[in-house]
């Protein structure tokens, strides 16, 4: 089974299984084939997370998180007065962290892979020297974004055509990309990071006044991690550690909510009691999540039992609280993204997140090799206290420094019951990515809905700062919404919150259901 965004992508993930290929095969070739047809954060510009659970128990995390630049510093979003510049940590070179993609997908299939590398990348090339019909979400996507791309001609020639704009059923082909991924498959990651890429993107950072130079293209490496785990309600939850706050998060969130009646879904009570435990997990990551190999990161404590039982206490039963505060979690202290979903015939699982950050990254393309590079570096911490492009407050411990990775809220997340697999599932979203895994998981976990349900089910958002509680405009009744604006809540309307695409697998029967989330174009695929 293959759930990813865009059908093409899914499809091409489920031709390597046919092939023979495992899940993480099928990831790479997913990963891949998404940097063709879904441009606005498929990628092979960014970075991002892959959660690896192997059919035997062993479970790892390859972070290829995009990392800074080695000439980054921390003032070098402010002008003389320390204020921030506009647009300068998310449109053109500067916004660019060292992308870690090809690294990461590179990393996994030489651990993990069974198919040579040369065919887990040969769907993403057949995509892009052949073409692909443009579907309506793409055609719309890139009108959407034509005064972004506009701003770079390299982008305003490949992805506007100059201004002749891409009609649903057009088909699109892009052979500046093949030619990248030729060599890419031909000679791996050093090609992107040593070779004639690296080249390319090194005189498009200098000619649009970026920082990164081919040595620091020559010093990335992706890491293996070991995961996160946490346990609740007899489930144990598998998920990604810093440099993404997301697995701290659900973890933190997950441990308040255990022991509480949460009520019906959908009603006052369970969205009270989400959304109080929702505000006081993002305030610790404000206060507290950064790059784990620069700064301290209390995850011990903020993932503990005993921790969440004092957040737990504080919660009100009756009313939003006026104030959320940071907690102390080292007292409990020993000393525009997309997402895919694979499991294969043995039960090996992927999942994994990755992203150009915003909408078609920074809006630059490498000139010459065809593909966006990220705005990731919006990521970090520009000014203490100021909120990023997704409105989070983010802290000293998010800084930027060279060759460190910004924080993230990439949460890819495996659950298993009586160990074996029994959700994978992650999500795009910026800022909601966590909340949006943690409601999809408490609606199969907890509120015994199938996949489809859990994936389809209303959604909402509270992030501690800005005070308000986002909610989808359809799914809750009048009623709620009321008990809610009497309760202190003041409430948003978003057209849609996250983009979750899940495999649940029947613990009886084995059987796998996967859900594309209605919100967007994906799809699921299995054989």
């Amino acid at each position: 089974m293959v759930v990813a965004s865009e059908p093409l992508a899914s499809e091409a993930g489920l031709e390597i299984l046919r092939a023979g290929g495992n899940a993480v095969d099928a990831a790479v070739a997913v990963g891949f084939a998404l940097a063709v047809t879904h441009p606005e954060a498929g990628n092979i510009g960014g970075g991002g997370f892959m959660l690896v659970r192997l059919a035997r128990g062993e479970a790892a995390v390859v972070d290829y998180r995009e990392q800074a630049p080695g000439a980054a510093s921390r003032g070098m979003y402010l002008d003389a007065q320390g204020e921030l510049i506009p647009e300068a940590s998310t449109v053109g070179a500067l916004a660019v962290a060292v992308p870690g993609t090809v690294a990461g997908l590179a990393l996994a299939h030489r651990k993990y892979g069974k198919l040579k590398w040369t065919q887990v990348v040969r769907p993403a090339i057949r995509l892009a020297k052949g073409g692909f019909p443009v579907s309506y979400a793409l055609s719309e996507s890139l009108r959407e974004a034509r005064e972004h791309l506009s701003k770079f001609p390299e982008s305003r020639r490949i992805f506007l055509r100059d201004g002749r704009f891409y009609e649903p059923d057009d088909t699109f082909r892009q052979p500046d990309l093949a030619r990248t991924l030729r060599l890419i498959a031909r000679r791996g990651p050093e090609a992107f990071y040593r070779g004639r890429i690296a080249k390319a993107i090194a005189a498009t950072m200098k000619k649009h006044q970026g920082l990164i130079k081919r040595d620091d293209l020559k010093h990335y490496a992706a890491k293996l991690r070991q995961p996160l785990r946490g346990q609740f309600r007899g489930y144990e939850i598998i998920t990604v550690p810093p440099s993404s706050s997301g697995g701290v998060g659900l973890i933190e969130m997950l441990n308040v909510l255990e022991p509480l009646d949460l009520g019906p879904p959908e009603s006052f009570q369970s969205i009270h009691l989400i959304a109080e435990t929702m505000r006081r997990a993002y305030a610790d990551r404000a206060a507290y999540l950064g790059d784990a190999d620069q700064v301290s990161v209390p995850v011990a404590g903020l993932t503990s039992k005993e921790y969440a039982a004092r957040l737990r206490a504080e919660i009100s039963q009756a009313k939003a609280e006026v104030e959320v505060h940071p907690g102390r979690p080292s007292e409990f202290e020993s000393a525009q993204t997309t997402h895919f979903s694979v499991v294969d015939t043995e039960g090996n699982a992927v999942a994994n997140t990755y992203t150009l950050n915003g909408s078609y990254g920074c809006g630059v393309t490498v000139e010459g090799a065809g593909f966006l590079l990220n705005n990731e570096m919006d990521d970090f911490t520009a000014r203490p206290g100021t909120p990023n492009m997704f409105a989070l407050i983010q802290s000293e411990a998010n800084e930027i420094a060279p060759r460190k990775r910004p924080l993230s809220s990439m949460t890819p997340t495996i659950v298993t019951e009586n160990g074996k697999v029994r959700l994978i599932l992650g999500s795009p979203g910026g800022g909601t990515i966590i909340n949006t895994v943690l409601q999809v998981l408490l609606n199969v976990v907890v509120f015994k809905m199938d996949i489809r349900q859990a994936v389809t089910a209303p959604r909402f958002h509270h992030q501690w700062m800005p005070d308000r509680l986002g909610l989808e405009p359809w799914g809750f009744s009048a009623d709620t919404v009321q008990e809610l604006q009497e309760a202190g809540y003041q409430l948003d309307y978003r057209d849609s919150i996250g983009l979750c695409e899940a495999i649940e697998i029947d613990p009886r029967t084995g059987w796998r259901f996967g859900a594309a989330d209605p919100r967007g174009d994906g799809k699921a695929v299995g054989y």
